[in-house]
């Protein structure tokens, strides 16, 4: 099914998205004002978040972790593919895309706390608009973005993947 391509530079300006520190553009949709305290800690987080977030013009998101699941939600566009590396060296990719036109793709995927994830569109031409909910909301402060080479000395068996996704030095 041959469908229209999504203008970027449209979606940009219609959501009002600004660009994000990992790769592409965002901007944060929900806050909950409700909070919760993590067992671990004691400082407080919203109980969760959203944002918009879109890929395109060959971006992609950089390896980085969070310390909280991530469910990703797909809108518009061309397919997205989320890396993520287990603990255990094992690579998962998802791709996220219209699963009623493509039978290798979901609506919904989940990154859990703790693992390492890139984002790519799967067409590197492509345009991908996407949706991320985070539990307990997301906070720069727990934001990590990998350091080149670490991520390669730790998952020899994936370095190609994770060099060409790493984030700009």
């Amino acid at each position: 099914m041959q469908r229209e391509r999504i203008d970027s530079s449209e979606i940009i300006r219609r959501l009002k998205l600004e660009p994000h520190p990992e790769g592409g553009f965002f901007r944060e949709t929900y806050r909950a004002s409700g909070n919760v305290v993590r067992e671990d800690e004691r400082e407080t987080r919203s109980a969760s978040t959203a944002i918009y977030f879109l890929l395109c013009d060959g971006a992609h998101s950089a390896w980085h972790r969070i310390r909280s699941d991530e469910v990703w939600h797909f809108y518009a566009g061309d397919p997205i593919d989320v890396h993520v590396l287990k603990a255990n060296g094992t690579l998962v990719t998802h791709r996220l895309g219209n699963a009623l036109d493509r039978a290798d793709a979901v609506f919904q995927t989940v990154v859990e706390a703790g693992d390492w994830f890139a984002a790519e569109c799967h067409d590197r031409e492509g345009v991908s608009l996407v949706g991320c909910t985070v539990a307990p909301g997301f906070e720069f402060s727990e934001f990590e973005l990998a350091v080149p080479g670490t991520l390669e000395a730790r998952y020899p068996q994936h370095r190609e993947l994770i060099q060409r996704l790493n984030p700009e030095v």
